[in-house]
């Protein structure tokens, strides 16, 4: 995930604060062109920041993702990190696999057998 900064973190903050919106103001309210703010949306759509939504396919209307509400908890860490995706995406859940998928304790092996 490589993102420009500070212009997709500005894209990112706007859609928290006002919602839903057009790049048409994303670049009024973040004081980019609008020619960078159409051309980082559907980076960051590809990145699952922001997601376009309808009802129109070509309405040109976005939001952002919870991933993308992420990204700006993390934003501070986003130059101290190589792996800036797996920081926001947070740790995935280990699985046991001699357990057919499912944890340990799923199973009863944390229980003793007292028979």
């Amino acid at each position: 995930m490589k993102l420009r900064q500070p212009t997709d973190f500005l894209i990112l903050e706007e859609l928290e604060d006002k919602g839903r919106n057009v790049a048409t103001n994303l670049a009024a309210h973040t004081g980019k062109s609008r020619k960078n703010i159409n051309t980082r949306l559907p980076v960051l759509e590809d990145y699952g920041l922001v997601e376009k939504i309808g009802p129109a396919e070509r309405s040109g209307l976005y939001e952002i993702t919870s991933l993308g509400q992420a990204a700006l908890v993390y934003r501070d860490q986003y130059d101290e990190t190589d792996d800036f995706e797996s920081l926001i995406e947070g740790p995935s859940p280990e699985v046991d696999e001699s357990a057919g998928g499912q944890g340990s304790f799923a199973r009863g092996e944390n229980e003793t057998d007292e028979e």
